[in-house]
């Protein structure tokens, strides 16, 4: 039986520590999303991203991972660590490029440290209720980062982005 798509965070001295259980869709990225921006805000620059419970990722999961590291450069400091990911998931960030822009380190001076001592909370759920603007947004976000990463990327990517877009449009015209 497949577990809830959940995210965990906490936050510590040295880094903000996310664990995925369950699948890394675009179901959970805007909480992500919302949750590394405001972190980023607060001063936080070191993030670890544990996918030893993470089944698999699609596409707007790992623009929203990419999304986040692309800021945290934007701010020149700090970065995005992915540990423990499968041979699956690690195979899809490397083939989107995403292993020239992550760490499979941990940071110089961040321990691992267990979540049960570390207060996590949950910031995002598959059954969150996120408002369908929101949503196509974080969308758009997520493969616009991808495609930022490498003209491969952006060429696999533009006619979703193109729909994304339209779909985006024809909503907003809609309301």
């Amino acid at each position: 039986m497949t577990p809830n798509s959940t995210v965990y965070a906490s936050q510590q001295a040295q880094a903000v520590w996310i664990r995925v259980q369950g699948k890394g869709t675009f179901q959970i990225s805007a909480g992500l999303k919302e949750y590394a921006k405001r972190m980023i805000l607060r001063g936080c620059r070191n993030f670890v991203v544990d996918l030893e419970n993470c089944e698999i990722m699609d596409s707007t999961f790992m623009g929203t991972l990419a999304g986040i590291a692309l800021r945290l450069r934007e701010v020149g400091s700090g970065g995005l660590s992915v540990i423990e990911p499968n041979a699956r998931n690690l195979q899809l960030l490397e083939n989107l490029g995403l292993d020239h822009l992550f760490s499979f380190d941990l940071p110089e001076g961040v321990t691992a440290i267990p979540y049960d001592r570390g207060g996590a909370s949950v910031i995002a759920t598959k059954s969150d209720n996120v408002p369908p603007q929101e949503q196509q947004k974080t969308m758009i976000d997520a493969h616009e980062a991808l495609a930022e990463i490498s003209p491969a990327n952006e060429e696999k990517f533009k006619d979703v982005i193109d729909l994304l877009k339209q779909e985006s449009s024809t909503d907003s015209q809609e309301a």
